[in-house]
C-alpha cells in the first residue's frame, strides 16, 4: 500500500449502502459514528473532507417497508424523496458530538454537463469546506432520469474528486479490495494501470440496495486516476480504514494516480460530457490527432453518427467505430455529409462567411 507522511490536502470519501446500512432500511449506527470519527480526525489534521454517501433509497425501502428495489423509476424516486432526509439526519447526528455541521449536495449529471453549472458547483463547494463544514453529496435520484443519472455513486464519487481535484479517492463498500479471484483469491494491493486483466477481475453486485459493484468501481478508479487521484477501494467495516489506508497501513488496493493529469477544461470535456452523437474518421485522421495534437479537419470526417448541433460534445471515433476522443463540434450533424472529405479549398466555398474550419478545434479536443 501507499504510504503517506503528511496529510492530503483534499480528500473525497464514498460510502455505500452496505456501509452505512445493516440491512433494508436499517442504519447502522454505530458505524456511521465511527465512520464520523475518522473523517472529523482528518478535518481536525487539516484535510479537507467531501463525502459522497448513499444510502436515500435504502432507506426509502425500509420507511415504506419494501424488502426489493423498485422497478419503476417513480417508486425509485419516491424512496429516494423518503430517505434523503432521514440520511442526513443521521448524518448531522453522527458529526454532532465532533461540533461539524454537515451540507447537502445533491447532484444530477447535467448540473457537471453545463459549464457554467459545473464552475458554480465548484465553487459552492469550495466555500462549504471553507466554512468547516462536511458536503455530503449524492445523487439526486427524486429528479434523475435516465438521460440526467451518473448511474452510480461510484461514478459520482470520481467526478466530484476531479471536479474538487482532490488528492485521494477512497470508496468504501463491503469489499474488501480488488481480489484476484482468479489466480492467488487475494487482494491486489496496488494497481500501477488499470489494464484489461484488472478489469476481468471485477463483477457486480447481488444486492437488493447497492448499484453496481467492483465492475463501477474500476471504471471510476479509472475516471478519478486519469485526473491524477489516487484511488483506494477497501472495507468500511475495518477497524479505522480511512487513517490506515491514507498511513499505507491499511488492507484494499490502491491505484496508482496518472502522473500527467489532464487539462481543467478537457478533463470536462472528455468525463463530464455525455456525447450527443459521433463523428467517423478515416485512418489517415488517427495518427493526425493522436500524435500530433491537431484539430479534426473536414478531410479526415466520412461520416457522422446520432443528431447533434452545432457546439454540442461529440466522441470522434476512428475505422472499426472505436472512439479515440471527445470534443466539441463546429458543425451540425446534417452539415456533415456535404462536408465529409473536403479540403480546406473546397470547404471554404462552402462556408465562405466562417473564419474557423476545422471541425473539432485542438482546444477543444481531448484523445481518450
Amino acid at each position: 500500500m501507499k504510504n503517506s507522511s503528511a496529510s492530503p490536502k483534499r480528500v473525497v470519501v464514498k460510502l455505500g449502502t452496505g456501509v452505512l446500512t445493516s440491512g433494508i432500511g436499517q442504519l447502522d449506527t454505530a458505524r456511521l459514528a465511527d465512520l464520523a470519527s475518522q473523517l472529523a480526525a482528518l478535518r481536525a489534521q487539516g484535510t479537507e473532507v467531501i463525502v459522497v454517501s448513499s444510502g436515500a433509497v435504502g432507506l426509502g425501502m425500509g420507511r415504506l417497508a419494501l424488502e426489493k428495489k423498485p422497478r419503476d423509476v417513480s417508486k425509485k424516486q419516491a424512496c429516494a424523496a423518503i430517505g434523503q432526509s432521514l440520511l442526513m439526519q443521521a448524518w448531522q447526528a453522527a458529526f454532532a458530538p465532533h461540533r461539524l455541521a454537515v451540507a447537502q449536495v445533491l447532484l444530477t449529471h447535467e448540473d457537471l454537463r453545463a459549464r457554467a453549472r459545473y464552475l458554480g458547483i465548484k465553487e459552492c463547494l469550495r466555500e462549504l469546506v471553507a466554512y468547516g463544514t462536511i458536503p455530503i453529496i449524492n445523487e439526486n435520484d427524486t429528479v434523475s432520469a435516465a438521460e440526467i443519472k451518473f448511474g452510480d455513486n461510484d461514478t459520482l464519487s470520481a467526478l466530484v474528486a476531479s471536479l474538487v481535484e482532490a488528492e485521494h479517492l477512497i470508496i468504501l463498500s463491503t469489499a474488501p479490495g480488488l481480489i484476484d479471484l482468479k489466480g492467488t483469491g487475494e487482494i491486489v494491493p496496488v494497481v500501477d494501470r488499470i489494464s484489461p486483466e484488472i478489469e476481468a477481475m471485477a463483477g457486480g453486485t447481488t444486492s437488493e440496495t447497492a448499484t453496481g459493484g467492483m465492475i463501477s468501481k474500476i471504471s471510476a478508479a479509472k475516471l478519478a486516476t486519469r485526473a491524477g487521484c489516487g484511488v483506494f477501494i477497501a472495507s468500511g467495516a475495518e477497524h479505522a480504514i480511512i487513517p490506515r489506508l491514507l498511513a499505507g497501513t491499511g488492507p484494499g488496493t490502491f491505484f496508482v494516480p496518472s502522473g500527467l493529469p489532464l487539462e481543467a477544461k478537457k478533463h470536462w470535456l472528455a468525463y463530464f460530457q455525455r456525447p450527443a452523437g459521433t463523428l467517423h474518421v478515416n485512418a489517415c485522421a488517427v495518427p493526425v490527432l493522436r500524435e500530433r495534437g491537431s484539430s479534426l479537419l473536414a478531410v479526415g470526417v466520412t461520416h457522422a453518427t446520432g443528431e447533434f448541433a452545432a457546439g454540442d460534445i461529440v466522441n470522434i471515433a476512428g475505422p472499426g467505430a472505436t472512439i479515440i476522443a471527445r470534443g466539441k463540434s463546429a458543425f451540425a450533424s446534417d452539415e456533415i455529409p456535404a462536408l465529409a472529405g473536403q479540403k480546406a479549398d473546397a470547404l471554404r466555398a462552402l462556408h465562405p462567411q466562417r473564419k474557423r474550419l476545422e471541425v473539432v478545434h485542438r482546444n477543444d479536443l481531448v484523445l481518450l
